[in-house]
């Protein structure tokens, strides 16, 4: 994206130039309504990945054999 040689003030104005370019060809009115709308989708995909995440784990418990755990349990030398 940058240059070797480029300053912060020259990157900035790049970033704000991409910026610009995005807001215009996704028909956004402002870079902010952009940015916003950049983050909700960054934090929607995030949150679906955690939420695969559980099914798979609330699936893993679902499997558990309830007959074999109380068995195990009834072994243990601490009372239940």
């Amino acid at each position: 994206m940058t240059a070797e040689g480029m300053t912060s003030i020259s990157v900035s104005y790049e970033v704000r130039r991409q910026l610009n370019t995005l807001r215009t060809f996704s028909g956004y009115k402002s870079v902010n309504e952009l940015l916003n709308d950049l983050i909700r989708a960054h934090k929607i995909t995030k949150m679906n990945g955690e939420v695969e995440k559980l099914r798979e784990r609330m699936k893993a418990v679902a499997d558990v054999d309830v007959e074999h755990l109380v068995d195990r349990l009834n072994l243990s030398p601490f009372r239940v």
